[in-house]
């Protein structure tokens, strides 16, 4: 009897799960089965590692040949096994030595050559491989990535015949040497956006504490100026962010450019994107736009636009800032901690219907117009701000009276470390419980509160997230209590609340 085990690993969503490869060799009938669950790409395994291995010089075995990827439960899809179903059939069929082959793990797809392919989700299973203490072996531009994780162990191979040579300890294979990340300079600056003082503060708000934010005003006021600008105002990811960020990336059909490393991901999907575009999904479950936004920002660009329904699927990622998706085979988690940035024009044809404007809507085309965004959305969004059209003195306004970028993010980041050193986290983020600890009121400041939830309506969702708003401003103004001033300003950020009721 001739068998042989190879350790491979299985994507679940972002978590990569050990697979061990037997290989069986026995008498009868040349055949090559395959079990475990295995999908079409990998069944289809068989015929591109037949002729790898005979391209490679070696014996491809005619006998008949079992392969079951263990667990059986667990489905398993790809091209990754190519590499590992031929390192066991060589392994079993005594063609190569097994002695070591415990301590190795194996990824890659198969070209009819032998050469390897680089495969899906590196980031992962360097994790995975981590925690395993398994030496990781990969094509090259997959083994690039993977050395980012820190202390994994990870080799590169560019042909079976290179393995096949270190197995035989006849050459070593060489460790990925990743280009270290360059930090790149945002070209868009603060001080391109003209006028709209007001909501540059509630950007920077908005940045400082990771609040989600609505910007309403007509066409041409600068909201996607705005909005792409974010980025340039926050904070640089830590280690463990960036890592979780690019694993994301890395699972899916657009892959991870290594140059992205250490950057906050800027998604803008279009309003025809449908709930499985933006939350994720599939067969085989892959990451949407939410988690694609993962530590960045998620920018919705004309809200209205978008289908209602379609909207609402964020209302409970916005709440926990997870996604699992189910489906009848398998289930996945994709984390999804974005920063909504949205906007929308005031009604249909684009302006405010104030009677001192063009616009010929009706009340009730104003209504449907609002009416597609539901009030559980809005009430998850902290700061709604209107942006009106700009004055044309303010368009000549020398762009060096303005602050820049980086002026605004020295005080986003001080902000962020108030945040950090507090309580670990971003004040969007605190509890409820974190919320009544740390964002405390006098009795004055009880009552304005008390008064602004009565005028406007607002929920006790709206009420606490207008008490980490506060709590936001207060650490950009440097102050260790919340005062009218900062509950003031957190107040007026939700007016929008009667404009889209």
């Amino acid at each position: 009897m001739s068998y042989a085990s190879i350790n491979t690993q299985a994507l679940n969503g972002v978590t990569a799960l050990p697979v061990s490869v037997e290989v069986h060799i026995s008498s009868g009938l040349p055949s090559l089965s395959i079990v475990g669950l295995p999908e079409a790409a990998v069944r289809e395994s068989k015929d591109r590692v037949r002729a790898a291995i005979i391209n490679s010089g070696f014996d491809f075995p005619m006998q008949r040949i079992t392969i079951n990827l263990a667990p059986a439960d667990l489905p398993k899809d790809g091209g990754r096994y190519d590499l590992p179903i031929a390192i066991g059939i060589l392994a079993a069929s005594k063609q190569i030595p097994d002695e070591n082959l415990s301590t190795l793990e194996f990824h890659g797809e198969l070209a009819l050559s032998g050469e390897l392919r680089p495969v899906s989700g590196a980031l992962p299973v360097a994790m995975g491989a981590k925690k395993l203490i398994h030496t990781l072996i990969l094509p090259e531009n997959s083994a690039v990535l993977a050395a980012l994780i820190k202390q994994a162990d990870v080799l590169q191979a560019n042909h079976l015949l290179d393995i096949c040579r270190f197995l035989h300890q006849q050459e070593d294979l060489q460790r990925p040497q990743p280009k270290p990340p360059v930090d790149v300079k945002h070209s868009l600056d603060m001080s391109d956006v003209r006028g709209q003082h007001r909501a540059k503060r509630a950007l920077e708000i908005s940045a400082a504490g990771r609040h989600n934010m609505l910007m309403v005003g007509p066409p041409g006021t600068g909201k996607t100026m705005l909005a792409s600008r974010l980025s340039g105002l926050l904070p640089a990811l830590t280690e463990q962010q960036a890592i979780d960020t690019a694993a994301i990336r890395s699972i899916s059909h657009q892959g991870f450019n290594i140059e992205e490393w250490g950057q906050r991901p800027f998604r803008a999907p279009h309003h025809t994107a449908s709930g499985v575009a933006l939350v994720g999904g599939g067969s085989n479950p892959k990451p949407g736009e939410i988690s694609l936004a993962h530590n960045g920002v998620l920018f919705l660009d004309e809200l209205t636009e978008f289908d209602r329904h379609t909207l609402d699927v964020l209302r409970e990622p916005l709440e926990t800032g997870s996604i699992t998706i189910s489906r009848a085979a398998r289930q996945a988690e994709f984390p999804a901690r974005f920063q909504l940035i949205a906007a929308m024009n005031p009604c249909p044809q684009g302006y405010n219907c104030d009677g001192k404007s063009l616009c010929q809507c009706t009340h009730e085309q104003q209504l449907k117009h609002r009416s597609r965004i539901s009030a559980p959305l809005l009430d998850r969004i902290d700061i709604h701000i209107e942006v009106p059209a700009i004055d044309r003195k303010a368009l000549t306004e020398k762009s060096e009276n303005t602050e820049t970028s980086d002026e605004i993010k020295k005080r986003v980041k001080q902000a962020f470390e108030k945040q950090m050193q507090r309580c670990g986290k971003t004040n969007a983020e605190l509890s409820s419980r974190e919320t009544e600890k740390y964002c405390s009121l006098k009795k004055a400041e009880v009552e304005l509160l008390d008064q602004a939830m009565e005028k406007l309506k607002l929920s006790a969702r709206a009420y606490h997230r207008i008490l980490r708003m506060s709590r936001t401003i207060a650490d950009l103004d440097n102050a260790d209590d919340i005062e009218a001033k900062h509950l003031s300003e957190a107040i007026s950020y939700r007016s929008l609340d009667r404009f889209i009721s």
